[in-house]
């Protein structure tokens, strides 16, 4: 009797096993059966917000349901991440992340409250676009050699600006001083805007800022460009280099802004799957191709482990530039 009892304990137990492994798979391939909401961190309009619309709009095909954008701004993005994070791990609220909510906030911003390492699942990288670094023409520089002679002769009378403490752009500021062993002084300003008007009005010498945001006014002759942060060198300034190509990988990499898709952490593996293969489809699209190019952006589609990766190395270089400039948490 106590052996009959055994036996259909181990049968229930195991037909238990199976059922419990089988319902995450069943509950994926139904997957999604209503509309996913796409959160983006920052206000409509911006580059990140307008790439996510570019790439929500075409995943709908793949995915069969509609993908909705919802615009959380506030605290340098930090809202909206934890939005994502805090929400069911289901597939339906998937957010943008990026170089400032992923590796730049967590460290800088005492409003973040969360860990880019164990509160997403990562699901793809989206796209990259470069930064260009240019000088105010009165300077009379055009190379990175020539703006680190000038910055020596001149400790701490060079003036660079940003959108504020803490942000991604006081953050490059402060990897240059460290890496090319310089004082440029930190201007911060209230959003990106000013920290441009600020650069053309001769205000601050030196400005960061993504390519297609300076390209009218280095097309202009308003702006000198002397180095770029990019994978290679742009095609609309062929003269001028890379960081990496002067011997400056990290620096390089540490201001290439990035975006990419996130889940929040426990989200089943296979839903991830699927969301990184209708992200993947849809960044094959040459319509979005060709707006991205119009961005400035390049798509760097890849698997969940690469964007995981990318996150926890810029994450460690952001570290290390905080510790090094001794930056304190806003």
């Amino acid at each position: 009797m106590n052996t009959l009892l055994s036996r259909r304990a181990t049968l229930l137990a195991a037909a238990a096993a199976s059922l419990c492994t089988a319902m995450p798979a069943a509950f994926a391939q139904a997957y999604p059966d209503k509309p996913v909401k796409l959160i983006v961190p920052f206000a409509p309009g911006g580059s990140t917000d307008i790439v996510a619309r570019l790439v929500a709009d075409r995943m709908q095909k793949s995915l069969g349901q509609s993908v909705v954008v919802d615009n959380r701004a506030g605290a340098g993005g930090a809202i909206g991440a934890e939005a994502v994070a805090r929400s069911a791990p289901d597939g339906y609220t998937i957010g943008v992340g990026t170089v400032s909510t992923l590796a730049v906030n967590p460290v800088l911003l005492k409003a973040s409250r969360t860990d880019p390492l164990k509160d997403f699942a990562p699901i793809t990288a989206l796209a990259s676009i470069p930064s260009v670094f240019s000088a105010h023409p009165s300077l009379k520089v055009d190379s990175l050699p020539a703006v680190v002679a000038l910055a020596r002769s001149k400790p701490d009378q060079l003036n660079a600006g940003s959108p504020g403490t803490g942000s991604i752009g006081h953050l490059i500021i402060e990897a240059m001083n460290d890496e090319l062993k310089i004082q440029v002084r930190h201007v911060p300003y209230k959003g990106m805007g000013p920290v441009i008007t600020g650069a053309l009005g001769g205000e601050t010498q030196l400005l960061s800022d993504q390519y297609p945001s300076s390209a009218p006014y280095i097309k202009a002759g308003k702006l000198v460009p002397f180095v770029v942060a990019a994978d290679k060198r742009l095609p609309a300034l062929p003269h001028v280099p890379t960081f990496k190509e002067l011997g400056h990988a990290d620096l390089n990499e540490i201001a290439i802004t990035w975006f990419g898709l996130v889940a929040p952490a426990k989200t089943p593996p296979a839903i991830v799957a699927r969301l990184n293969a209708a992200a993947a489809d849809a960044l094959k699209d040459p319509a979005l191709q060709a707006r991205l190019k119009e961005l400035g952006a390049e798509s760097i589609a890849g698997t969940p482990e690469q964007f995981g990766a990318l996150i926890a190395t810029s994450l460690e270089r952001v570290r290390k530039v905080v510790q090094a400039r001794k930056i304190e948490m806003e």
